[in-house]
């Protein structure tokens, strides 16, 4: 059966067998007391599906007296009997936006909507063929308010092959740059050239943004960098994106600079968004363009990158790794099951934000 959620020039397709549905944190009483309290260390189910199905939107709001709930609280999502999650990042993350905040922007998979960016969406298409289930667990120092909506799809049968959703998020903080530390302006541009001569050929020291295994196509990320260092006012986008597939010993997929991975050019700090690339944030001033806190998002929506056996997406910080900064990423992708084990998610204390 084909999924209901797909373009404008199928809509007036009919289907048979298909019927929408949702779990919500509706106030069964009847009542206005439309959320789910989430106590300080409680970890709770919000969906238990039975399928064949497709989730096919999610949306969330919630409320903490703990600032940095966005990265202390983690969301996970299992299917089809994985006994591990296949995703697994902090719930602001997911739906595109870093360093525990919320911002106003739009993507075609991903939204935070006003007010100031509270209201998040996604619209990854989630296929499960025996079961879903969706959790979240708080590990903030407060209780966590919840309001959220997951509609999905029951489907009489499903066709046979589908990939699985996959979303992931990682952290290097800070990363290992071999550069001098000093602004252009005081290391010269003869120091900046020796930088820029020295090779990468092979992706050593990059930052990974996915590593997986299986058959699958990855389909994007966000990537949040916190230029913390205001001596060290260098501009992060000259790092190259190189992706291996299938156990390459060298990229297939090689770039020409962060800004250009992310489909925009020469050194950009103007907040910017569109259906698969953008920057959410620049948190630069006057003094320092790039400083302080980032974010940028490419969605390969109708793009994706595809592998058989595996995949490894990185991305240099800075040429050839020169910089030494702080990089988190949520990476997003569809595979067949089982899935390779993730990376340890850190505990929550290594989670936050510089402040």
């Amino acid at each position: 059966m084909a999924f209901l959620s797909t373009s404008l020039a199928d809509l007036a397709r009919l289907r048979d067998g298909v019927r929408r549905q949702r779990v919500s944190s509706y106030d069964v009483k009847g009542g206005n007391a439309d959320w789910w309290d989430v106590a300080a260390g409680e970890r709770k189910t919000l969906a238990e599906l039975d399928g064949p199905g497709v989730i096919a939107h999610i949306w969330m709001t919630m409320h903490s007296e703990d600032k940095h709930v966005l990265r202390r609280a983690v969301l996970r999502m299992y299917w089809d009997g994985e006994t591990t999650p296949c995703v697994e990042t902090p719930i602001g993350d997911f739906f595109g936006m870093g360093h525990a905040m919320c911002k106003d922007f739009w993507s075609m998979p991903l939204t935070m909507s006003p007010d100031r960016g509270r209201g998040f969406n996604s619209f990854w298409v989630m296929p499960f063929y025996t079961h879903a289930r969706i959790e979240v667990e708080n590990q903030a120092e407060a209780k966590l308010s919840l309001y959220f909506y997951i509609d999905y799809e029951s489907h009489r049968a499903l066709e046979p092959g589908l990939g699985h959703f996959h979303a992931q998020w990682r952290r290097e903080n800070p990363t290992d740059g071999f550069g001098d530390k000093k602004p252009p302006s005081i290391v010269g541009i003869d120091k900046l050239r020796e930088i820029w001569r020295t090779p990468n050929l092979d992706g050593k020291g990059n930052y990974v943004i996915l590593e997986a295994e299986g058959k699958g196509h990855y389909v994007g990320c966000h990537l949040d960098i916190d230029c913390f260092e205001p001596d060290n006012n260098l501009w992060y986008g000259e790092g190259d994106d190189m992706i291996f597939i299938d156990g390459e010993p060298l990229p297939s997929l090689s770039g020409t600079g962060t800004e250009d991975y992310f489909n925009t050019a020469f050194c950009p700090s103007t907040e910017f968004s569109t259906p698969f690339h953008g920057i959410v944030l620049n948190s630069g001033g006057a003094h320092w363009r790039w400083g302080g806190k980032n974010t940028v998002y490419r969605y390969h929506v109708t793009d994706p990158i595809m592998f058989d056996k595996s995949i490894r997406v990185t991305i240099e910080h800075g040429h050839a790794n020169n910089l030494s900064y702080d990089y988190s990423s949520t990476a997003y992708w569809y595979q067949t099951l089982p899935h390779a084990a993730f990376p340890m998610l850190p505990p929550p204390e290594a989670r936050l934000p510089r402040e």
